[in-house]
């Protein structure tokens, strides 16, 4: 029983490091996604539109990849594949 709780302890801490790596990480991706589109939109206007879709292209992209460390989160706390294990 006692190693069910440590388990469940240890897995709660990793699904907050998860979602905080998830945030910060796209966050940061963004900020500089954003201020790099500014920029090269700043020194060439008429690429604009071509750097914008491409930019959005990379966006989905950074989106991705936080959505599969949540979906990695999210099985951890719903159907914990570690409990099995002991069980």
């Amino acid at each position: 029983m006692e190693f069910i709780a440590q388990v469940q302890g240890y897995t709660a801490i990793a699904i907050g490091l998860i979602f905080a790596a998830a945030a910060l990480g796209t966050g940061i991706g963004f900020a500089l996604l954003g201020g790099r589109f500014l920029e090269s939109a700043a020194r060439q206007p008429e690429m604009a539109n071509q750097l914008q879709v491409r930019m959005f292209i990379i966006a989905g992209l950074l989106d991705a990849l936080s959505i599969i460390g949540v979906a990695f989160a999210a099985l951890l706390m719903f159907a914990n594949p570690l409990l099995g294990a002991l069980q």
